[in-house]
């Protein structure tokens, strides 16, 4: 492959690519020797894998390239992406790789990467690098046939106990109460450690998709697909639980159901979860994305904590968290992160705060949403394929900016028109335009607003 040819693989944030053209191990290989030399980590690289039937073969093409540039490394085993978070957040480490695709199709996989207290590489600040680096690499071809750590420089450990005794930490789990929840994996990596949190809880738990098993027989774990959350909505009401929790493949986004089988909207669970930390940490700083705001700014304020608005994506939020000290920083496309998880986000710490939540109240999970959804009816995220997404969003400020008492671009448009609101934003990756609308107490006017906005996108 010539050394200017781009490597598809790479993304905004992280390294999701089909196998084996976009991404296979001796590219695998490469990027380790290209993050060593550009991250150059002062410390052990923990390094971890999900359940794709490649990963655990692509971790030591990583771990061989790493310990090729004298990084030592730690394989951590089977896991999800918050353990190596974990890891890397350790005195004496240096970063942290997680092997991954998520909720990508099963002949795809990735990487993600965390330099030293799991600080979030990115495009901005070192992806880049690695993909110049790797191209140059795998132009010298300098690679060997077999993949193989290196003893003297290469260890395992399991990091498994130190991060539950974190997780639950959380909560008070003295106060938790026989609640019954139904879980759902997916067949990912969510399922082992669901198992370790919770051995010890007062809970009732039906599992389903529990095992790991990276043939996805269930189809790929996705929760966004409205299949997946049929599956888990008609589980919470055949067992009739009390909450439904369903996760990703690398659990690092949670997707919840409540006692009637509906899908809750990630957007009130910020507001939900933000209430929660405030009640630990008095007056503290709470950061949210721009494209849903009234009812977690409603909240945060009532709590008496700041709300904070961040750019969407992890990488801004992290990063602003760290400016304001942000207990909580919560995005509606269901990734939540937790100052004292690293300032990183975690697909277990959320269903802990809702069990504890749902524990102290003396009403079911539908009417604890049941009231953010009429205060704020919101018409979640909608997606349009346009073929010019900068014109889109002329258009909707020309026809709706006379309207508005408040015109922002912090990321993509926001406009509040006072009774409604909306963020329009075009995708970094694709010719997509993603559109939010909420409105204040008025579902009606909230419709036919995102009725009149999407025209001016199809």
């Amino acid at each position: 492959m010539p050394a200017s040819t781009p490597l598809p693989a790479f993304k905004a944030y992280d390294i999701r690519g089909r196998i084996p053209d976009q991404l296979h191990p001796a590219m695998v290989y490469c990027i380790g020797r290209a993050y060593a030399r550009i991250i150059q980590p002062q410390g052990v690289v923990a390094v971890g894998y999900d359940i794709r039937l490649t990963s655990q073969d692509f971790a030591q093409a990583l771990i061989a390239g790493l310990n090729a540039e004298g990084v030592v490394t730690r394989d951590i085993g089977l896991c999800g992406t918050e353990l190596v978070y974990y890891a890397a957040g350790q005195t004496g480490m240096g970063g942290g790789i997680m092997v991954t695709a998520s909720h990508n199709p099963k002949d795809y996989n990735g990487l993600k990467m965390v330099k030293a207290e799991a600080r979030p590489i990115s495009a901005d600040n070192g992806l880049k690098d690695i993909e110049v680096l790797t191209r140059q690499l795998l132009a010298e071809g300098d690679i060997p046939s077999v993949f193989t750590p290196v003893p003297s420089l290469h260890s395992t450990a399991s990091v498994l106990a130190g991060y539950v005794a974190k997780v639950l930490s959380f909560v008070d789990v003295s106060a938790l109460k026989p609640l019954h929840i139904v879980v759902n994996a997916g067949n990912g990596a969510a399922g082992a450690i669901f198992d370790a949190i919770a051995e010890t809880l007062p809970l009732k738990v039906t599992r389903i998709q529990h095992e790991a098993d990276g043939n996805f027989p269930n189809g790929v774990p996705n929760p966004m697909l409205e299949e997946c959350q049929r599956i888990t909505a008609q589980a919470v009401l055949e067992h009739s639980a009390d909450l439904g929790i369903a996760w990703d493949g690398d659990f690092d986004r949670c997707f919840f159901f409540d006692e009637k089988g509906q899908f809750i909207e990630g957007y009130y669970l910020v507001g939900l979860l933000a209430e929660q930390l405030l009640r630990r940490s008095p007056g503290a700083a709470i950061v949210h994305d721009p494209r849903l705001v009234w009812n977690t700014v409603e909240r945060v304020l009532a709590q008496g904590g700041k709300p904070v608005i961040s750019k969407c994506g992890h990488s801004f939020i992290k990063e602003k968290m760290r400016e304001v000290d942000g207990v909580y920083g919560g995005e509606m496309s269901a990734h939540h992160y937790f100052r004292d998880f690293f300032y990183c986000d975690s697909g277990m710490i959320p269903w802990l705060l809702l069990v504890e939540l749902l524990s102290e109240l003396d009403q079911p999970m539908s009417e604890v949403v049941n009231a953010c959804t009429l205060a704020y009816p919101c018409s979640g995220e909608i997606n349009f394929t346009v073929s010019d997404a900068k014109a889109a969003l002329v258009r909707i400020r020309e026809r709706f900016e006379g309207e508005a008492s408040l015109l922002e671009t912090l990321d993509g448009l926001s406009m509040d028109c006072g009774d409604w609101r909306c963020n329009v934003r075009s995708s970094n990756t694709e010719p997509v335009v993603r559109l939010n609308v909420e409105a204040r107490a008025d579902r009606e006017l909230m419709l036919r607003q995102t009725q009149a906005l999407s025209a001016l996108l199809a």
